[in-house]
């Protein structure tokens, strides 16, 4: 090389060298340090909006598992309740064959006052058995509501009503309304009869619940209530509740649940009309508790089904989980083996380029022997 002292270009090789080794090193710190391949934009743009695609769809999958389980819980509590009923179901029917029978003598009355009480008790579990305050098996699970009538078209949040709970499943509910001053009286009026409530009409941006205790069913009014408000209210018979099992938005990744209803009512099991007080009427309990029995089977049935689907399900959720972080590690993760190989190699040139540079500093030096 010339002997220069102005510009060491030999030292400036080394320094920029030393420099690529520098940043290389730097990079094989953070990948091995964090565990990626990819810690920023700049190490694989493509590869960087691939995995976040991935791990987006990743955090939804594991969601729905948690869906799938919550909705397995749900229907377990379902099941636990429709079982206890198939049990006084059967009890039911061992009292209309005693009663039955001519040797049932007078205890007729003492044997249909059981029968009452376990029809009262099954009727109860229908109404009170909930997951996370939501009715199961009462036939309200999942119910839809149309409206028809001036009055009962505002049910959905407008004017007097805003909203309603509670409602069967095919059920027709007619509602009158009267009011005077700040108070008034709401009637409700189905197959089974009528009921009304007294109440004074809420505060002006409030609403109060009304409570019907013969039909489950919760009306919410506000402040607008006013005489002649009536009309139908509609349950519709659709009984189906949607849980998302997968990622996107499509009807594949949803499943319906629909739950049967286990009340005594004409729309549920239809035993209210049971009456053991004579051997005639207990025959025909017999057909009638016969028939009960296959609804409620129908509807254990559909309820053990969907557990079996819901697990199907969470199986696959479970390998889907499993398949596509596979496909993210694959992208974004770093090889640790490979990556060692390439830090100890930029350790080494780092080493080297410094005692490179210290000798390239050097040699000008050689230049003062022959100004002496």
């Amino acid at each position: 090389m010339g002997l220069r002292i102005q510009n060491n270009i030999a030292a400036m090789d080394a320094h920029r060298n030393l420099g690529i080794s520098d940043s290389a090193l730097s990079k094989s710190l953070q990948k091995l340090s964090s565990g990626y391949r990819i810690n920023s934009a700049s190490d694989d743009a493509a590869g960087l909006a691939i995995s976040q695609a991935f791990r987006a769809n990743i955090a939804s999958y594991k969601v729905a598992s948690r869906n799938t389980s919550e909705a397995s819980s749900m229907l377990q509590v379902a099941e636990g309740a429709t079982s206890q009923i198939g049990d006084m179901l059967t009890r039911l029917k061992e009292l209309a064959t005693q009663a039955s029978s001519a040797n049932a003598g007078s205890n007729l009355g003492k044997i249909n006052s059981e029968a009452q009480q376990v029809i009262s008790e099954i009727d109860r579990i229908s109404k009170s058995t909930q997951y996370a305050g939501t009715n199961l098996i009462d036939g309200s699970f999942g119910v839809g509501v149309s409206t028809t009538g001036s009055g009962a078209a505002v049910i959905l949040a407008t004017n007097g009503f805003s909203g309603a709970s509670g409602m069967i499943a095919g059920e027709a509910y007619n509602v009158a309304t009267s009011t005077t001053g700040g108070a008034g009286t709401m009637t409700i009026t189905t197959g089974n009869g009528s009921e009304t409530v007294f109440f004074t009409i809420p505060t002006a941006g409030n609403t109060k619940d009304l409570y019907f205790a013969s039909t489950g069913l919760t009306v919410k009014i506000n402040d607008q209530l006013k005489t002649g408000m009536d009309g139908k209210i509609q349950a519709n018979a659709t009984g189906n509740a949607a849980f998302q099992v997968g990622a996107d938005n499509n009807n594949d990744n949803r499943i319906s649940i629909s739950l049967g209803n286990a009340s005594k009512g004409a729309s549920g099991l239809n035993i209210s009309g049971i009456d053991l007080t004579s051997a005639a009427g207990a025959q025909t309990a017999l057909s009638t508790v016969d028939s009960a029995i296959s609804s409620l089977n129908l509807t254990r049935g559909d309820i053990g089904a969907y557990m079996n689907r819901l697990s199907y399900a969470n199986a696959n959720l479970a390998s889907t989980i499993q398949n596509v972080t596979a496909a993210e590690s694959t992208i974004r993760d770093v090889d640790m083996a490979d990556e060692m190989t390439s830090f100890t190699k930029n350790q080494i040139l780092m080493q080297a380029g410094t005692a490179m540079l210290a000798q390239a500093n050097q040699a000008p030096q050689s230049i003062l022997s022959l100004l002496k």
